[in-house]
């Protein structure tokens, strides 16, 4: 091997090594608990079986959006709504998201279902310490709150690197060799150094898209933040001096002036004044469209609390589209059930990958052979072509 190819084989292995060391134990644990949250609904489903909403014919109008809200209240008396929720799963149940105070941590709200119909009280779900709530805990900050998130976030980026870096290493060896070889007769490590190597290249690309997407996923807090000192606020910056609305319009007719607004848009929540995504003078009703991809993008529509007009609406920055269009395609709910099986399947290969590339770590520690001398001893004409 001449000098300078040897010299860059190691860097590039010396790379592959650490990045793969460090990350590897937490994306095992994220492939684990992020196969599970591909089924979270179907498992919920399964799982919890709550109150069923009245059975209407096609075409019933929906209840006031003033008395969904009462009657989600009427359990919790003294306690304020932050968030109106139409329900993506089952268009005849709403959710008001509850807290005390329109001040507090909207992740420390409450949800409760209301019929979309009838305006009546269904449940309040238990959504905290269900199976798929835990996995998602762990899944999105190991129960550490940001820190954890942005943790997770370098761990990500470190598993796209262990992916660059990997190719660059085992190339010289695997361009020798017919895709999809898998040499039985060579030694248990260049076995498990084949399996490795073609799980990995076949899903290079799918590992790529997941892990960046989960890293964006991570930064979630941080862009909400970004988004409202920039955009929100100057979107509001004529109302910043005005205190919190004591008595709010109607949030029926501010639902309505927004559809109005966005004709080809159905709502998909509506923030409270007060509340998180929205100043203290306004209703924040955020639209989304109508087809697979554009349901997943938002447009918030802000309307004056006060007199219940619109006073602005303006598409959601590059930033933010990111962030909502990473989180499905972060766990393949774009294309209903086969693509959730595929994400699944996928998933267990990745995990394959990263036991195998565990092993081949362990094997290569044992032997204190490196990682340049494993692509040797699998193809020692990588000695004399690189």
């Amino acid at each position: 091997m001449a000098a300078g190819g040897g010299r860059s084989l190691r860097r590039w292995g010396w790379i592959h090594k650490w990045s793969s060391i460090i990350c590897t134990v937490f994306m095992l644990m994220l492939c684990i608990t992020g196969l599970p949250l591909i089924f979270h609904h179907e498992i919920d489903d399964l799982l919890h079986e709550g109150v069923q909403a009245a059975k209407v014919p096609a075409g019933t109008p929906a209840a006031d959006l003033d008395l969904v809200v009462r009657n989600g209240l009427s359990r919790d008396p003294g306690h304020v709504p932050h968030f109106l929720i139409w329900d993506p799963d089952d268009p005849n149940a709403m959710m008001v998201s509850i807290g005390k105070a329109i001040t507090d941590n909207p992740a420390d709200n409450w949800l409760v279902r209301v019929d979309t119909h009838t305006a009546a009280y269904l449940d309040t779900p238990d959504l905290a310490g269900r199976f798929t709530s835990i996995m998602l805990k762990l899944h999105t900050d190991m129960f550490a709150g940001l820190p954890g998130k942005l943790f997770l976030g370098l761990m990500g980026i470190l598993f796209c690197v262990a992916i660059v870096s990997g190719i660059v290493v085992y190339a010289p060896a695997m361009r020798k060799l017919p895709f999809g070889a898998f040499r039985r007769d060579r030694p248990r490590v260049v076995r498990w150094l084949d399996i490795h190597n073609l799980t990995g290249i076949v899903l290079v690309v799918w590992m790529l898209v997941v892990g960046f997407t989960g890293v964006i996923n991570t930064w979630a807090e941080l862009v909400i933040k970004v988004w409202q000192f920039g955009q929100l606020a100057e979107m509001t910056a004529q109302y910043k001096d005005r205190p919190l609305v004591a008595n709010p319009t109607s949030i029926d007719a501010a639902v309505k002036v927004a559809i109005r607004a966005e004709p080809d848009m159905t709502p998909a929540f509506v923030a409270f004044p007060g509340s998180l995504f929205t100043s203290k003078s306004h209703y924040a009703v955020f639209m989304r469209g109508n087809t697979p991809l554009t349901a997943k993008l938002l447009k918030p529509a802000l309307i004056d609390a006060e007199t219940g007009t619109l006073t602005d609406s303006r598409p959601l920055p590059w930033y933010v589209a990111t962030l909502l269009l990473s989180q499905p395609l972060h766990f393949g709910d774009y294309g209903g059930m086969p693509l959730k099986i595929l994400w699944a399947i996928l998933d267990i290969i990745t995990i394959v990958i990263l036991i195998t590339g565990l092993y081949l770590w362990l094997r290569r520690r044992k032997s204190g052979l490196s990682v340049e001398q494993v692509v040797v001893a699998a193809d020692p004409h990588v000695a004399q072509t690189s």
